[in-house]
């Protein structure tokens, strides 16, 4: 639909598609303001019930007015369409933030009171949600919390009576009665579970559920199936939060231990009582936080004044190429490793501010969100071969700039323009750098700029694995050490895909030798960095020798975190040794310095598989989900993604998608081994062992030979035992064959 008009709405663009019907964004041509317009699909249509469920949604939420509720401005109809106009947000479902874990408790409280204070307005006109949940939940680019999706409501006509009009169209469990169960399972209260009628004390029990969720990271009422959560809910109580997150106060279990009740009588008994707790929680703690501050005393305040931390965000790309993408990245994520190099200053990892690229936020929602004290924003724009760089640093705590600049520099000079921002910014906190400080900032990775775009080039392919992508990241690498001969991270950028290239295409010794060579010249003039440590691991790896790759790349981590690829291959490392608790207890750690190096999350699904650690893979499943689609959004070409897509959606059994996922990685990468290992974990998920087997033997075929960790991957297991598997995949000598 996008370019047609419809009524007076000219749709530009799809927000969305859900249960209820596809939501775009759209030109109101009358008022001149964007709005969002959601459409009932065509097959829901001519389906009555739907269409008067939408309807109602309209009717319900149009009667509210209220900054936590999205603003409903009208329901028309078109022709045949019916569609709702509301209120456009920009942000981002609470569903998405809690995905990227557990949430800090001032935003939880902050969040909380509003949400609280939505729920009062609802339940004084009469109108219970029955279905809050995180995605029903958005949460804007200021920070604001709205509600969604009143298509479950239920209007009370004895409390409506200001709406009579609306009351009429929809009575009083009209559409819904006792023995239906409304709502999301893992949010229902006891009485919908059972199939009772609800009151506002439903919602109540969900929200409780919801800030669970937030404070800790986790549901309060889990199970592999439906029944098992109807159990949980009905019978029994879930481990008090602080359990799961040990900084949170006792006064907080007690406010969510009340709205967890599973009896209604003993719960919050209105909407009111639950935010005047979360209020007065949130009143007690920011005294003591004041408190606390003036105890410290001078001295400590002085202390303070040089614990200095800074969220470097994704510059914004101005040119609007997508050609310029792994440039505006590489930049950024280099300047943020020059002022990693002053010791008084700390900076937060890639993967935590990679959330907030291209997205529109203040360096104070920043400085709450990740408790960083200032934020360097910036923007970049290439025109041939001029760069205009635009930086500023923002105090968190007061949004007020206390540096910007900008640079209209010759391509051949972005590295004095890095070094530059960095000088700039430790003169802005004044922190005083050492000669080693002002050494390292003065180093230049290469004299050739062009030899460092091809080396930004093959580091941004070399990230998807494919054996293109690996082809086309030999290539630039090659190409940048041929331009300089002493670049020392090219030299182990091809290293590392060499070792990469006979592990999962080509087993033949000329690709190790490749990669022994390679990274002995990056090491030639004493270089010990971590991106040559972790390219000598790959040879390592790929060698078979597992616990020495172990001890290079937690050598290599220790000294730089945020080591590309560096986590992903040391849990392939410790899965591929049987060391899957390991990989487990590193999975925090790897996922927050994981960027969007979305393989970091292969290990870490495969050993949680192999421990049988059944609901951890299930919650784990979310966050690999969220961030494989992201990688698709942004790059639609990625195979390796989208057969990984493939394998999550059908293990949640949506076989239709994980299908067409499936099939178009193998029309973009037809003959690449990583992909038909990945489609045969696929046809595993949904059961279908002759085309799982037939995919695992194309695999093998195309070079993928390793026996260890296919026989290890908890998602073949269903090919164990099959003559052909076994031919392929021969156990270890003197190990018992697995059936």
């Amino acid at each position: 639909m996008i370019g047609q008009t419809i009524s007076h709405y000219r749709i530009t663009s799809q927000l969305g598609q859900g249960g209820m019907g596809i939501v775009y964004e759209a030109e109101d041509t009358n008022l001149g303001r964007h709005v969002a317009l959601r459409f009932l699909t065509p097959a829901m249509e001519n389906d009555a019930n739907l269409l008067q469920r939408f309807q109602r949604e309209a009717r319900a939420a149009s009667a509210l007015n209220h900054p936590n509720i999205c603003t409903i401005h009208g329901i028309e109809q078109h022709d045949s369409q019916h569609f709702i106009v509301m209120e456009l947000l920009d942000g981002e479902s609470l569903g998405d933030r809690i995905r990227r874990g557990s949430i800090d408790l001032e935003t939880v409280l902050t969040l909380g009171v509003q949400l609280a204070d939505a729920l009062e307005s609802a339940h004084s006109k009469g109108i219970v949600h029955r279905d809050l949940k995180p995605a029903n939940i958005f949460i804007t680019s200021r920070g604001q919390a709205k509600i969604l999706d009143f298509g479950v409501a239920k209007i009370d006509g004895r409390a409506a009576t200001d709406n009579n009009s609306m009351v009429a169209t929809v009575r009083r469990d009209q559409l819904t009665s006792a023995g239906q169960t409304i709502g999301t399972i893992a949010y229902m209260s006891p009485e919908q579970a059972r199939g009772e009628i609800t009151d506002a004390r439903t919602d109540l029990f969900s929200l409780g559920t919801v800030l669970y969720q937030m404070a800790t990271g986790f549901l309060p009422f889990q199970g592999d199936t439906s029944a098992m959560i109807f159990d949980a809910i009905l019978n029994r109580e879930p481990p008090p939060p602080q359990q799961l997150n040990v900084s949170l106060p006792p006064e907080f279990g007690r406010i969510i231990g009340q709205a967890l009740e599973k009896d209604r009588d003993l719960r919050f008994q209105s909407a009111t009582d639950l935010k005047t707790g979360l209020k007065r929680l949130k009143r007690d703690l920011d005294s003591s936080s004041r408190q606390a501050a003036a105890d410290s005393g001078t001295g400590s305040r002085r202390a303070a004044s040089t614990d200095h931390s800074i969220a470097v965000l994704y510059f914004e790309n101005l040119s609007g190429m997508k050609e310029d993408e792994y440039l505006r990245d590489g930049i950024t994520e280099d300047i943020t490793t020059e002022l990693s190099k002053i010791k008084n200053l700390k900076t937060f990892s890639r993967a935590m501010v990679l959330t907030y690229r291209d997205k529109s936020v203040t360096a104070g929602q920043i400085g709450k969100e990740l408790g960083a004290s200032y934020v360097l924003t910036g923007s970049l724009r290439r025109a041939g071969a001029r760069l205009r760089i635009n930086a500023q640093l923002v105090d968190a705590a007061t949004d007020f700039p206390l540096w910007s600049e900008r640079y209209d520099r010759e391509m051949a000079d972005v590295f004095e323009v890095q070094d530059e921002i960095a000088q700039k910014i430790a003169a802005a906190l004044r922190i005083t750098l050492s000669p080693q400080e002002q050494q390292a900032l003065s180093a230049k990775p290469t004299e050739n700029l062009q030899a460092y775009d091809l080396y930004l080039r093959g580091r941004n392919y070399a990230r998807r694995v494919g054996r293109q992508d690996l082809q086309f990241a030999l290539q630039m690498y090659e190409n940048a050490v041929a331009l300089d001969p002493d670049f020392t991270l090219a030299h182990a950028g091809l290293g590392k895909v060499c070792a990469e290239y006979y592990y999962h295409f080509e087993r033949k010794q000329q690709w190790i030798d490749r990669a022994i060579s390679a990274t002995q010249k990056a090491s030639a003039r004493g270089h010990d960095a971590p991106e040559i440590q972790c390219a000598e691991a790959w040879v390592m790896f790929a060698e078979g020798r597992y616990d020495a790759t172990v001890e290079k790349l937690r050598a290599a981590l220790k000294r730089d975190p945020d080591l590309d690829g560096g986590y992903y291959l040391l849990g392939r490392a410790l899965f591929s040794a049987g060391r899957y608790q390991e990989v487990v207890d590193m999975a925090e750690e790897a996922m927050a310095h994981a960027g969007e190096n979305y393989n970091t999350t292969i290990p870490i699904h495969n050993s949680l598989g192999a421990l049988g650690k059944t609901d951890a893979l299930k919650n784990y499943l979310h966050r690999e989900l969220a961030m494989y689609e992201e990688q698709v959004k942004k790059v639609p070409e990625d195979a390796r993604v989208r057969v990984l897509l493939a394998g999550d959606y059908a293990i949640q059994g949506r076989f239709e998608e994980a299908k067409r996922e499936a099939e178009m990685a193998m029309i973009l990468r037809p003959d690449d081994s990583m992909i038909l290992y990945n489609v045969a974990c696929a046809f595993c998920a949904m059961n279908n062992a002759p085309d799982a087997l037939n995919a695992i033997r194309k695999a093998w075929e195309s070079g993928y030979r390793d026996a260890i960790w296919t026989r290890q991957d908890p998602d073949l297991a269903l090919l164990h035992g099959e003559p052909e598997f076994e031919r392929l995949y021969p156990p270890p000598a003197g190990a018992a064959s697995s059936s």
